[in-house]
């Protein structure tokens, strides 16, 4: 259990490192030999004769700590960390009177705690690194994946999946039969087949897009078609091909195994220009090339089963099984196995 809570510590103060420095820090008017944090009633060394026993942090020693943490840390994590910070020094002084420093745990948490230390700071730099993004990088990376910048204004006539059931009878609750089901799916389908053909001809979106939900069964008479700075990511993968449309021109009707029927009709297109997704193309860099230095840290490793996932205990679920693949090794044959 002590070895548990340590690593939950220790992974709390690494949570300081993925948050976002969202505020805006304010000008602070403290010089960095002020006081910051005042320890009243604790000494972490003998106190001289006379004097009241008290601890002080100055902000130079303080701001040493949580740019080592996250440089740049936000006002509103400083604070956290010096209640952490204020507590742990408290406690590991304690610690050390009991002696718990000289103990073989306490040098198997350290070699822990230092190799998580260090495959932060690695992390750390590895981003710098991929942060490291010039023009020509940009400019290249651009011209490869300029389809990926495309921006449309479409129309899109949604047609639900199957026409609803009225039971014959106002009080039947029963479920609607596989054919009734099937009928229905099968009436919407054509439904889907003849608005696509008179968007093709020229209909307005709208109104059909009306005729879909009144077909089945869910009238309505506000629609709105019309989608704006559509992309091709914002568009599920199998509709992506609507890009390919001249404007004017209209989709084949698009039905999802498990959803609805989806009918495009292109308004406008453009290519949005480098300067105008500048920051989106430097950010897929830095990510990808983070991604890829990460690689070489993620390779095959082997989780024993007979010790992590012995007979007779519940299946490590496979997402639980980080970096690396779980293989089995080989099994008495009295033993049972998948």
């Amino acid at each position: 259990m002590r070895f548990q809570c340590f690593v939950c510590l220790l992974l709390a103060s690494l949570a300081y490192g993925q948050t976002a420095a969202t505020d805006q820090a304010p000008e602070v008017k403290v010089g960095p030999d002020d006081v910051v944090i005042t320890m009243n009633g604790f000494c972490a060394h003998p106190a001289q004769a006379g004097k009241a026993c008290q601890t002080v942090i100055t902000r130079a020693q303080f701001e040493k700590l949580t740019e080592a943490l996250q440089p740049g840390m936000p006002l509103s994590l400083r604070l956290k960390v010096a209640n952490s910070y204020a507590s742990n020094l408290k406690m590991s002084a304690a610690a050390e009177k009991r002696g718990l420093d000289k103990t073989p745990a306490f040098e198997e948490e350290l070699r822990f705690a230092r190799m998580q230390l260090l495959a932060q700071d690695l992390s750390r730099a590895l981003q710098v690194d991929a942060n490291n993004v010039t023009d020509a990088d940009l400019e290249d990376y651009y011209k490869k994946n300029e389809a990926s910048y495309e921006q449309a204004t479409v129309a899109r006539i949604f047609v639900p999946r199957a026409k609803q059931i009225v039971p014959a009878h106002k009080d039947d609750a029963s479920p609607p039969t596989e054919a009734q089901q099937k009928a229905a799916e099968e009436a919407m389908t054509k439904v889907a087949a003849d608005l696509r053909a008179r968007a093709v001809n020229g209909e307005d979106p709208d109104k059909l897009q009306i005729e879909a939900y009144t077909e089945a069964g869910f009238p309505r008479t506000t629609p709105n078609t019309k989608m704006e700075k559509v992309r091709r990511a914002t568009l599920p993968p199998r509709h992506e091909t609507v890009f390919d449309l001249k404007p004017g021109e209209v989709s084949e009707v698009f039905s999802d195994p498990a959803g609805a029927h989806f009918i495009y009709k292109m308004i406008s297109k453009q290519t949005l220009t480098l300067e105008d997704v500048k920051t989106e193309v430097r950010t897929a860099i830095s990510n990808q090339r983070y991604r890829d230095s990460m690689k070489a840290f993620q390779g095959d490793v082997v989780f024993s089963d007979a010790y992590f996932n012995p007979p007779g205990k519940p299946a490590i679920p496979p997402q639980q099984v980080r970096r690396g693949k779980r293989k089995t090794p080989p099994v008495q044959d009295d033993e049972d196995h998948d």
